[in-house]
C-alpha cells in the first residue's frame, strides 16, 4: 500500500514539474524567436531608410515635371554593402516590373507593401547536368517600401533576408531546451521517489502506531468486556436458582463485579476520547489563573490514605520565594499560572498515584514545587518534582514511557484493587495535558532505587 501511494506521488510530483517545465521552455522558445524575428525586422527597416537616402533621384529627360531614380548611381555602392550582411535588395518599377536586384534569379514575387516584415516561401529549381530537381523552398524575410515624392510613386523597394537566421538557432534552442527539460524530469523524477519516500516515512511510522494503539485498545476493551458477558450470564444464571440466602448474595456479588468492571471500561472510553481530543488541537477556553500549590495540596490530601494504607510517607514541599523579592502582588501569585483546574488535578493525581503503586511500604514519595525565573527558559516557569523510592525504571524502557498502552512488564498481573483498573494511559494522558499547557516532563529513573517525574509548565500562555 504505501509503495503505491509513494508511486503515485512520485508520478505526480514528476507529471507537474514537467508540464510546468514544458510551459517555461515554450515561453523561452517563443519569447526568443520572436526576439530574432524584431531583430531582423530591425535589420531590414534599417537598411530601408538608409538605400532611401541615398537614392539619386533625377527629372525626367521627357517631362520636366516628372521625376525618376538614377538606378545605377543609386544601387552600384549599395550592393556591396549589403553583400557581407546576406541582405539583398530589388528595385520595382511603379507599374511592379523588377528592374533591379542582387539575386541571381529573378523571386517572380508580386509586389505588396508591407513594412512591418513578411516571411515568404521562394520555390526554386536546381538545375543539374541532366534535369532540373525540384528543390525545397527557399525561406525569406521581406520589407517591401514604396518610394514617393508627394504624390508621384518613383518605384518599390524590396529588401529581402534569409530566414535561416531564425529557424537555424530556432532549431538548436529546441534541441538544447528538450535535453535540458528531459534531464530536468529525469532528475525531478528521481528526487520525488526519494522524497516521496521521505514523506511516507513519518506516515508508515504514525500507521504503525495507529495499528498499535487500536491493537491495545481492542485488547483492554475485550478483556471487560468478556469478563462483563461472563459475570452477567453467571448473575442471570444465579437469578433463576436465587431461593435462597447465599445464592441471593452470590448473585449480588457478580452484579458489583460487573459494576466494577463497567466503571473501568467507562474509565477507559473516557481516557481514550480525552487523548482523541488533545490531539484534534482543543482550544484553551477553559483555561484560567490557576494556583498550583493548591492544586498540589489537594491531589496530596486525596492520595494521603492510600499512602497510609500503605505505610508510604507523601510530603509536599513548596519552595519560597527569594528573600529579594518584594512585590506584593507577585508574591500573592508566585504559584500561579495559566492553566485548566481539572486538567492539572488529573495530571498530578496520575504521577502520584503511580508513585504510590510501585514504591513499596516503607518507602517515600516527596512532591516539590518551585519557580524559575532564569533567563534562558525565555519566561518564568512553575517547576513540580515528583520523586519516589520505589522500584524504578529500567533505562530502556524510559523512551517508550510515555506511549499509549505501554507498560514496562506487558505481562505482569495486578492483585491491588486500585491497580486493576490500569490501561496503560496515565502517562500518556500526563503528557498530553502537559503538552496542551506548553509545557515539557521529563523522567529520570534508577532501577532498584527510585524514580523522578519534571514537569515545567510556563506562567503564561505563548498565543
Amino acid at each position: 500500500m504505501f509503495q503505491a501511494t509513494r508511486r503515485r506521488l512520485a508520478i505526480w510530483y514528476t507529471a507537474v514539474t514537467a508540464v510546468l517545465l514544458l510551459l517555461f521552455a515554450s515561453g523561452v522558445y517563443l519569447y526568443v524567436r520572436s526576439t530574432l524575428v524584431e531583430r531582423i525586422d530591425d535589420t531590414l527597416n534599417h537598411v530601408v531608410e538608409i538605400v532611401e537616402r541615398s537614392l539619386v533621384i533625377e527629372p525626367d529627360q521627357n517631362d520636366s515635371e516628372l521625376l525618376h531614380i538614377n538606378v545605377e548611381a543609386s544601387f552600384r555602392n549599395n550592393a556591396n554593402t549589403v553583400e557581407d550582411d546576406h541582405i539583398d535588395l530589388e528595385w520595382f518599377s511603379p507599374t511592379g516590373d523588377l528592374i533591379w536586384s542582387t539575386f541571381s534569379e529573378p523571386l517572380n514575387i508580386p509586389i505588396h507593401s508591407h513594412r512591418t516584415g513578411e516571411t515568404i516561401h521562394v520555390y526554386k529549381q536546381e538545375i543539374s547536368e541532366n534535369e532540373q530537381t525540384p528543390y525545397s523552398p527557399l525561406l525569406l524575410r521581406q520589407v517591401t517600401q514604396r518610394v514617393e515624392v508627394g504624390r508621384q510613386v518613383l518605384g518599390y523597394l524590396r529588401v529581402s533576408h534569409p530566414w535561416f537566421e531564425v529557424t537555424k538557432p530556432s532549431r538548436q534552442l529546441i534541441f538544447d531546451l528538450a535535453l535540458g527539460t528531459g534531464l530536468m524530469v529525469i532528475s525531478v523524477g528521481a528526487s520525488g521517489w526519494f522524497l516521496s519516500g521521505k514523506a511516507m516515512e513519518p506516515v508508515g511510522e504514525s500507521y504503525q502506531r495507529l495499528k498499535q494503539f487500536t491493537a491495545d485498545a481492542s485488547h483492554e476493551l475485550r478483556s471487560p468486556i468478556t469478563l462483563i458477558q461472563t459475570n452477567v450470564q453467571v448473575a442471570l444464571a444465579d437469578l433463576e436458582l436465587a431461593q435462597t440466602e447465599a445464592a441471593t448474595s452470590h448473585y449480588r456479588q457478580q452484579l458489583k463485579v460487573v459494576e466494577r468492571l463497567t466503571q473501568r471500561l467507562g474509565k477507559l472510553v473516557n481516557d481514550l476520547l480525552f487523548l482523541a481530543r488533545q490531539d484534534g488541537g482543543v482550544s484553551r477556553d477553559g483555561f484560567c489563573a490557576c494556583p498550583l500549590d493548591a492544586v498540589l495540596m489537594d491531589v496530596v490530601e486525596e492520595q494521603q490514605l492510600l499512602a497510609q494504607e500503605k505505610t508510604i510517607t507523601l510530603n509536599l514541599h513548596l519552595v519560597d520565594p527569594l528573600d529579594g523579592e518584594s512585590n506584593p502582588e507577585l508574591l500573592e501569585n508566585w504559584f500561579t499560572l495559566a492553566g485548566n483546574w481539572d486538567q492539572l488535578v488529573r495530571l498530578f493525581t496520575n504521577l502520584i498515584g503511580n508513585a504510590l503503586h510501585y514504591t513499596p511500604a516503607g518507602g517515600a514519595v516527596n512532591v516539590e514545587l518551585l519557580r524559575i525565573d532564569r533567563v534562558r527558559y525565555g519566561s518564568p516557569q512553575l517547576q513540580v518534582k515528583v520523586s519516589d523510592t520505589g522500584i524504578g525504571i529500567p533505562a530502556e524502557a524510559l523512551p517508550r514511557l510515555f506511549d499509549r498502552f505501554y507498560r514496562v512488564d506487558p505481562a505482569r498481573t495486578h492483585k491491588s484493587k486500585d491497580s486493576a483498573t490500569g490501561s496503560g494511559l496515565g502517562l500518556a494522558i500526563a503528557q498530553a495535558i502537559v503538552e496542551h499547557h506548553q509545557g515539557h516532563i521529563q523522567v529520570e529513573s534508577t532501577l532498584g532505587k527510585g524514580t523522578t517525574f519534571i514537569v515545567s509548565l510556563p506562567i503564561t500562555l505563548e498565543s
